[in-house]
């Protein structure tokens, strides 16, 4: 179903190259005079934020060798590669060359074309005086470049504006070259991707570039590396084991590498997740403005999605594309030479809407004005992970597509982002600021964004009775660990009220992991150390001490008997102790808490 919704994608796509035909980032063009004479080596590639990136242009594709070589150095590519097969540099370059020249010999020596008699007199030129290469690359200023790399060239006609693998006659006689090797494959059988009976098959898969943590040259989604793993009686790798015509091969494959380089894939963890619709769809271009890093130049992006699609799930309308075209998500992840399918997900495009929006809702919670509206799920990871000294995070490798699949598929969360989200708020609980020393929060915005996701996501999935966390402070909730939470932030504000002078060391600093875990073991001595806080602000700001002190009865009141600790909480329980902890932190701070304003006076 996968591969046949890629070939379909191919199909309808008017951007990807045609059968035989590759998108290759090229570095240089070889201009040759009719004599097959190098005249010039002009670089083409593009200069983009400040570094030069080779130019992406249509060649011919005669084999997986368009994407990855083998090691054998026989596999040369049509009328463009690398300097190795062009011009014999480098490891096994003489053979290379030889390699090339065949090729070109075996698809095209009939053609009585003149480019092609230029490219074939160069070559052979080239082949037998192999000293004159080192003097071409000097010649034109080349060879720190050539030393470095590999890059690869194309040819051209020093009269000619298009390059040779591009004249009209090159191109019909590549055309017909390829029909006719479509007709005498070897291997011809029905293709389990479109149905088609008698076709030729695909001795092997084209490489798959661009799945994140893959190997450079390439991985395949369908291989065979051992007889142990083909069908009984069956010859070939992949042909016979997985029969799929050669066109559907270069389809689906095509599709899949472009999706890869394209905007519409976003990178979570090890997932390399890539999106489509059967026809063009607001959705194809939205999913990465909503789950990637917003662009520094555009901060707003991700929230302008968002809007989107709150609007198209209200209207049931979208501005391109119908509310019931399917949509399909695939998420890549790496697993050796081969790529691993980490989830699959396919709904009308309207039903993916409702599911992406409830995902934003879940995790939107009250936050300081100054905060982002919309958090990427590379946010919410960072957040759940260790910051290490190289400044990476050691985010789990597959909590990311698990993240991503559970928003896809309207599934709770993994267990284990709760755990990570919790670790981090006891780990950090008396950390500082690097830079000013002062301290961090140790339940962020982001943080508790995802701990009110976790928990309200598992309650509906799970049918439980327990309350839904609300994006601001809730009075109403009277759940122990949530009021407990709130105890705890009353009772650090009251400390720093107190305080006539900045703390080094807070009783969130020495208890908060110990509260949120075994509070009946800390919350007594958090009493009687608050019993000296709310002593010395009776003394200097009487009207602090009341709003206070009714902010504490209104809390315990709740709890049954009041002032009645659990022994211990659970996981779940932790979590909720840090929302009630943030929510009233939050509520202390809001612009609109008018009354914490009045009657907490100001310093």
């Amino acid at each position: 179903m996968i591969l046949q919704a890629l070939n379909r994608y191919y199909e309808r796509s008017k951007d990807m190259p045609r059968e035989g035909w590759v998108r290759r980032g090229v570095d240089y063009v070889l201009v040759l005079d009719d004599q097959g004479q190098c005249i010039n080596i002009e670089p083409i590639g593009e200069l983009k934020k400040g570094k030069t990136v080779p130019r992406d242009l249509l060649v011919p594709a005669i084999g997986k060798q368009a994407m990855k070589h083998t090691n054998s150095g026989t596999d040369a590519n049509l009328l463009w590669d690398n300097a190795s097969f062009v011009l014999g540099t480098g490891n096994k370059g003489q053979g290379k060359l030889a390699s090339f020249i065949a090729t070109l010999r075996d698809w095209l020596g009939s053609t009585q074309d003149q480019g092609i008699q230029a490219v074939s007199r160069f070559c052979t030129h080239t082949q037998a005086n192999p000293d004159s290469v080192p003097a071409l690359i000097e010649r034109f200023q080349l060879q720190e470049t050539f030393e470095k790399r590999d890059p690869i060239l194309v040819f051209r006609l020093v009269s000619d504006i298009e390059y040779v693998h591009t004249r009209p006659a090159v191109r019909a006689a590549y055309e017909t070259a390829l029909s006719n090797a479509r007709t005498g494959s070897p291997l011809r059988g029905n293709c389990l991707v479109t149905g088609g009976t008698d076709v030729p098959l695909a001795l092997n898969e084209s490489v798959i570039k661009g799945v994140w943590g893959g190997q450079p040259a390439g991985c395949n989604i369908v291989s065979f590396n051992a007889r142990a793993f083909e069908s009984f009686g069956k010859r070939e790798r992949n042909g016979e084991n997985a029969p799929i015509s050669q066109r559907a091969s270069f389809a689906y494959t095509t599709a899949l590498n472009h999706l890869l380089a394209s905007r519409q894939r976003v990178q979570v963890g090890d997932t390399s997740t890539v999106f489509w619709a059967e026809e063009p769809h607001d959705l194809e271009s939205a999913l990465p403005d909503l789950f990637g890093e917003p662009p520094k130049d555009d901060p707003n992006r991700g929230t302008d999605a968002l809007k989107a699609i709150y609007a198209a799930v209200q209207s049931g309308k979208f501005t391109l594309g119908d509310a019931q075209t399917r949509f399909h998500v695939l998420g890549l992840a790496p697993n050796a030479a081969r790529i691993a399918i980490r989830f699959w997900e396919t709904a009308p495009a309207i039903e993916l809407a409702k599911r992406i929006r409830q995902h934003f809702e879940d995790i939107r919670i009250v936050h300081a004005d100054y905060e982002p509206e919309h958090l990427s799920i590379s946010a919410l990871l960072k957040t759940c992970s260790r910051r290490k000294s190289d400044g990476s995070y050691d985010t789990p490798p597959n909590l990311g597509g698990e993240v991503f699949r559970a928003i896809m598929e309207g599934l709770p969360y993994p267990s284990s982002l709760l755990g990570l989200a919790v670790q981090r708020c006891r780990a950090e609980q008396a950390k500082k600021n690097e830079r000013t020393g002062k301290p961090v929060h140790n339940v962020s915005y982001e943080r508790a964004a995802v701990i009110k996701a976790y928990l309200n996501r598992l309650y509906r999935y799970s049918k439980q009775t327990k309350e839904q966390i609300t994006v601001p402070l809730d009075l109403t909730i009277t759940d122990p660990a949530y009021r407990l939470g709130r105890l705890f932030a009353v009772f650090e504000r009251m400390q720093e009220a107190a305080s006539e002078r900045e703390l080094n060391k807070t009783i969130r600093d020495a208890y908060f992991g110990s509260a949120m875990s075994t509070p009946r073991f800390v919350f007594p001595r958090l009493i009687r150390l608050n019993q000296h806080h709310l002593r010395d602000l009776k003394r200097a700001r009487p009207k602090s001490a009341g709003y206070f002190d009714s902010l504490l009865r209104e809390i315990n009141d709740a709890l049954s008997p009041p002032y009645a600790f659990p022994a211990t909480f659970k996981l779940e329980e932790q979590g909720r102790f840090a929302l009630g902890y943030y929510h009233q932190r939050q509520a202390f701070f809001s612009k609109s808490e008018s009354t914490t304003d009045n009657q907490e006076e100001s310093k």
